[in-house]
């Protein structure tokens, strides 16, 4: 699993969402250094349902000004599916199981001995 799949279910896991909400809470979360736009997005939340991670439901939205006659838009929101949650379970594991793997090497601490290792 790639590091934005985590991160996408994780979201979705949060609470449901639709593809927007989805960009600006990896946006909003990372400071902008995360960026998950359309072409990125859509592609990988396809992938997840069609694995059955996510489970997508259908909204129409109306606008906020008025118009009555306007059907509205669609917007699809996803959820995450129990073969989701347990997915994303094993991917914290894992990268917490990573992460102390690598605090192994640099637990020394900031600065220490750094200048030797450049040498």
């Amino acid at each position: 699993m790639n590091t934005l799949e985590m991160i996408v279910l994780s979201v979705i896991g949060e609470n449901p969402a639709y593809g927007y909400a989805i960009t600006k809470k990896i946006d909003a979360r990372s400071d902008g250094s995360i960026k998950a736009g359309p072409s990125v997005l859509y592609p990988l939340l396809k992938r997840l349902e069609k694995h059955g991670f996510v489970s997508p439901s259908w909204e129409t939205v109306k606008s906020d000004r008025g118009d009555d006659e306007s059907d509205g838009r669609r917007r699809k929101w996803y959820r995450l599916t129990a073969k989701g949650q347990k997915r994303l379970e094993q991917a914290i594991k894992s990268h917490r199981a990573h992460t102390a793997m690598l605090d192994t090497f640099i637990q020394a601490g900031p600065g220490a001995r750094i200048e030797e290792v450049s040498r």
